[in-house]
């Protein structure tokens, strides 16, 4: 499985819900940058592991959002990088309104692992639809 097709697998498992699986693709050492315009995001949205990811991302999203998803548009990689571009899409708890924003991620991965994440995500449109 090359890369593209590995981190469209975790975008799946992420769809479903399955966090077991999600974590499978990421490298123990997986350096996770988050944007830092969420609410739920503090300090630099750098977290470590992929349990450091479950416990200030994932979990979070549900106390913030409801049935948040990740829209892809194009998914697309060269080398060791692959890079979503897509929208996320959800209703905003605290205005009660939906949103469409535009979300970029890219990935480095090593050995078939993600090792890195890194976030673009229009956090505005979110908070203020």
């Amino acid at each position: 499985m090359d890369n593209v097709e590995i981190v469209k697998q975790g975008y799946q498992y992420f769809s479903e819900g399955n966090i077991e699986a999600v974590l499978a693709v990421f490298h123990p050492e997986l350096e996770w940058d988050e944007c830092q315009g969420f609410p739920y995001i503090s300090g630099d949205g750098i977290f470590i592991g992929g349990n450091a990811v479950v416990q200030n991302v994932f979990a979070k999203i549900p106390e913030y959002m409801d049935g948040f998803h990740i829209d892809i548009k194009e998914l697309f990689g060269s080398g060791d990088k692959v890079v979503m571009v897509g929208h996320y899409k959800g209703v905003y708890k605290e205005t009660g309104k939906e949103f469409k924003a535009n979300a970029t991620h890219v990935w480095t991965l090593k050995d078939g692992k993600a090792t890195h994440f890194f976030q673009a995500a229009d956090t505005a449109e979110i908070i203020n639809p």
